[in-house]
């Protein structure tokens, strides 16, 4: 069993439900209020982390509200005591100086309890319909590799003089510097080979897209077989989760969260014309129906309370540290998921019992996948 502590969060709707867009029982809303009553709600509850997606425009509807990622960071690291928040950010969108300043700023409004998660930008109308350039995805990969080792050296207070091909920087020292430790924690997503090497010599968390156990295991040992200096890395995991009484119920629920997606097939369609081919996340979410996004139940985690902490168990046996959950609607599911999972997670984490008789889930069970009748 994985001895690192076991960590929850929550994505942050700061463009709307994760799985159907127009369902009745989780109206749209991406509002400051509405991202605060969340995030002050996953805190009491006892969620360990937010997840703050970062984009300019709304990449599902775009004449909807979509929160700024770091200005509502700085809000919820103002309002919240414990919880970590995690803002993503595409290095395309901020020079490294400016962002490593950002950074700083809200580690010290937070105490010690801030993320920045990398990610490489996929959606190329946020870009073009500025007038921004949008490189290749390996180019982005390899800017975005300089940019993070200028980031990385100013959090900790280094002067930076750095000669690259995409930044020229002389003499540069930001204060003041983490007042709680030395630097805030470095998340970063993506499952290419640009992104793996990026993680393995960068990274302090790699935040691998929700999918079955074998795939998650052959993704880990990867990363970890790459050579790497400083403190070992740790290793996140994104899933959507529906949790019932019974498995019946978890399955009918999410056979109707199908039904009401399929309302959503033209945005979602005009989403992948918009959508690097090459971006692995979205080849990996192709392989199989499911709903959410990041891999979304593609991870398994729908069936009742008892499996659920079961298969959450055994992705924490795998190596997984931090479990970065969807739920819809939201809040109602928040609340279950802490009431009924939390404590049969901790009993099973204790016990060893990922994989006890009569769990009725193995890493081959055909129920940790999506119905055929469903749709992306």
């Amino acid at each position: 069993m994985n001895s690192s502590q076991i960590r929850f969060g929550v994505w942050a709707p700061v463009h709307g439900p994760r799985a159907a867009l127009q369902d009745p029982t989780e109206p749209f809303d991406a509002s400051w209020d509405h991202n605060k009553k969340i995030v002050l709600e996953a805190e009491a509850l006892g969620f360990d982390s937010t997840l703050v997606a970062q984009h300019t425009v709304n990449p599902h509807l775009p004449k909807s509200d979509q929160l700024e990622a770091w200005t509502g960071s700085a809000g919820l690291a103002a309002l919240t005591k414990r919880i970590e928040i995690i803002a993503a950010v595409k290095p395309l969108l901020y020079h490294p100086v400016v962002l490593a300043k950002m950074a700083l700023q809200i580690e010290n409004i937070s105490r010690g309890r801030f993320g920045l998660n990398l990610v490489n930008a996929w959606n190329r109308q946020e870009f073009a319909k500025a007038g921004m350039p949008f490189p290749e995805h390996d180019d982005r990969y390899a800017y975005g590799r300089e940019w993070i080792s200028i980031v990385v050296r100013l959090l900790r207070g280094e002067t930076v003089n750095h000669e690259g091909p995409n930044f020229q920087i002389c003499d540069y020292t930001l204060t003041p510097r983490s007042l709680h430790r030395e630097r805030p924690r470095i998340y970063v997503g993506g499952e290419s080979e640009p992104a793996r090497a990026l993680v393995a010599d960068h990274g302090d968390v790699w935040l691998i897209n929700g999918q079955p156990l074998p795939d998650v295991t052959s993704l880990i040992a990867d990363v970890r077989r790459r050579p790497r200096r400083g403190a070992g890395l740790q290793f996140g995991l994104s899933a959507f989760v529906i949790a019932r009484q019974t498995e019946k119920e978890a399955h009918d629920y999410l056979r109707h969260l199908f039904a009401l997606a399929e309302r959503d097939a033209e945005i979602r369609a005009v989403q992948r014309s918009n959508t690097d081919a090459k971006v692995v996340m979205f080849q990996t979410m192709a392989k199989s129906p499911r709903v959410g996004s990041n891999g979304g139940t593609a991870a398994g985690l729908v069936g009742n309370y008892d499996q659920v902490a079961e298969r959450i168990a055994a992705f924490h046996a795998a190596g997984i540290e931090l479990f970065m959950l969807q739920f819809q609607p939201l809040l109602d599911e928040m609340r279950t998921f802490a009431r009924e999972i939390f404590p049969r997670v901790r009993w099973s984490v204790a016990h060893g019992a990922a994989h006890r008789s009569g769990s009725g889930w193995t890493q081959t069970d055909d129920r940790t996948t999506i119905p055929k009748e469903g749709v992306t």
